[in-house]
C-alpha cells in the first residue's frame, strides 16, 4: 500500500480545515432539509443573481454517497500538504477554487439551461485537481491482478473518484473536469501562481512582527516604569537597566525555518522575573 505518512491530521491544519468545513456544511443542510438547495444553475447566476450560492457549492456535498467518497479523498490528499507545506497547499486550495469556480460559471453561460442545476455542489475542484500530482507525482509501489485484470495500489483511489465523478452524472461531471483543468494550470505554473505562497509567508511574518512588537513595547514601558517606581539601590537599577533594554529587544528569526522564534522571548522573560525576584 502507498504510504501517506501517519494517520491523523500531523502537518496538515489546511486540509483538516477544509474537511471539518465540509462536513459541517453538508450536516448544516441536510437537517434543514435543503439539500435540494445546493448546486448552481444558469438561472440562479445570471437571471437571479444568486452569488451566495457559490459558497455553499465550494463546501457542501449534495448526498451522503458524494460527502462519504469526497471526504475519504480529501482525507488521502493531505499527503500533499505534508509534502509542499500548509502555505503552499493554501494556495492550490484556492487557486482550484477559483479557477474551477469560473470555468463553471463560463460552462453555464455557454450551455444556458435555465431550468437545470448544472453543476453540483461540493468541493470537486480541491479533489479533482489533486489528481494531478496524484498522477504525475505518486509513484506505483503495488502491482496486482484480479480476474487477469491489472491494478496497482492507486486503483482504489481512481475507483473512488469515477464514483464521485459520476455520482450526479453530468452535474458531477462538468465541476470534476473543472477542477482537472484547474489543477493541471496550477502545474503548469499559469501567472507564476506557486510564487504566491512567498506573499502569504510575507503577510504571516509581518503580522508575527507586529505581535512581537506589541509585547516588547509592553516589555519597555513596564521596565521604565519599574525602573521609576521600586525603591532601588542605585547599583541594582544600573543592574536591571540593561537587562530591561536586552529583554525587550531579544527577537530571533530563523530562517532556514522561516518561523519566528518565540522561545528565546519566554527564556529571557523568565529571566527577567528571576532577576527581578533576587533584587527586591
Amino acid at each position: 500500500m502507498m504510504n501517506v505518512g501517519p494517520s491523523g491530521f500531523n502537518n496538515a491544519p489546511a486540509s483538516r480545515a477544509f474537511i471539518v468545513a465540509s462536513g459541517v456544511f453538508t450536516v448544516f443542510f441536510g437537517i434543514r432539509n435543503r439539500a435540494d438547495m445546493l448546486g448552481v444553475s444558469y438561472q440562479d447566476i445570471f437571471q437571479k443573481m444568486q452569488m451566495w450560492k457559490l459558497i455553499p457549492a465550494i463546501f457542501a456535498f449534495s448526498s451522503t454517497p458524494e460527502l462519504i467518497f469526497g471526504l475519504y479523498l480529501l482525507y488521502y490528499f493531505r499527503i500533499f500538504e505534508r509534502q509542499i507545506g500548509s502555505n503552499k497547499f493554501l494556495v492550490f486550495i484556492l487557486f482550484s477554487t477559483i479557477v474551477s469556480m469560473a470555468l463553471q460559471v463560463l460552462a453555464l453561460a455557454v450551455f444556458n439551461v435555465p431550468s437545470s442545476n448544472l453543476v453540483s455542489s461540493g468541493p470537486y475542484a480541491v479533489i479533482f485537481a489533486s489528481f494531478v500530482p496524484f498522477f504525475f507525482d505518486i509513484p506505483v509501489s503495488t502491482r496486482f491482478r484480479v480476474l487477469r485484470i491489472s491494478f496497482s495500489d492507486k486503483s482504489f483511489i481512481y475507483l473512488a473518484s469515477l464514483q464521485l465523478l459520476f455520482s450526479s452524472w453530468r452535474r458531477s461531471f462538468l465541476p470534476g473536469i473543472c477542477g482537472i483543468l484547474a489543477g493541471s494550470l496550477y502545474r503548469l505554473n499559469v501567472f507564476r501562481i506557486r510564487k504566491a505562497k512567498d506573499f502569504l509567508w510575507e503577510v504571516h511574518v509581518l503580522h508575527q512582527l507586529g505581535m512581537s512588537w506589541g509585547v516588547f513595547q509592553l516589555l519597555r514601558v513596564t521596565s521604565e516604569t519599574l525602573l521609576r517606581c521600586l525603591p532601588l539601590q542605585s547599583h541594582r537599577r544600573n543592574l536591571l537597566q540593561p537587562l530591561f533594554q536586552w529583554a525587550s529587544t531579544g527577537i530571533l528569526l530563523d530562517k532556514r525555518l522561516h518561523r519566528l522564534e518565540m522561545t528565546s522571548i519566554q527564556r529571557q522573560t523568565s529571566f527577567l522575573k528571576l532577576s527581578l525576584t533576587n533584587c527586591l
